[in-house]
């Protein structure tokens, strides 16, 4: 995944994680996931929220135009901010190995 300027190494956990957890055990951490990044308050992933939880990830060095492009990316309802099923879908279309593993 390319973003503004920067490269980030995308490693694709989630076909070995279905492998190992089964469709609900990767639906089940995928939300996990989606309530460490969101806003508690407001129940959705933030421009503020993602930027605050920015360290989770790994990618402290994004800068601020990298954050909006990736809500961008995520926001299919165009409200500025990524629910719960906007994020799964997301996750699910960044993970080509996964995608693979379905067609077969």
């Amino acid at each position: 995944m390319a973003l503004i300027g920067h490269a980030v190494d995308f490693q694709d956990y989630l076909p070995s994680m279905k492998q190992t957890l089964g469709t609900e055990g990767v639906m089940l951490e995928l939300c996990n996931g989606f309530r460490l990044l969101m806003d508690a308050d407001k129940g959705l992933i933030t421009f503020e929220s993602l930027k605050r939880n920015i360290m989770v990830l790994g990618l402290q060095d994004l800068r601020d135009d990298d954050l909006v492009c990736m809500l961008i990316e995520g926001d299919l309802d165009g409200d500025g901010a990524i629910n719960q099923m906007e994020f799964c879908i997301l996750m699910l279309r960044l993970s080509p190995g996964l995608m693979d593993e379905s067609k077969q």
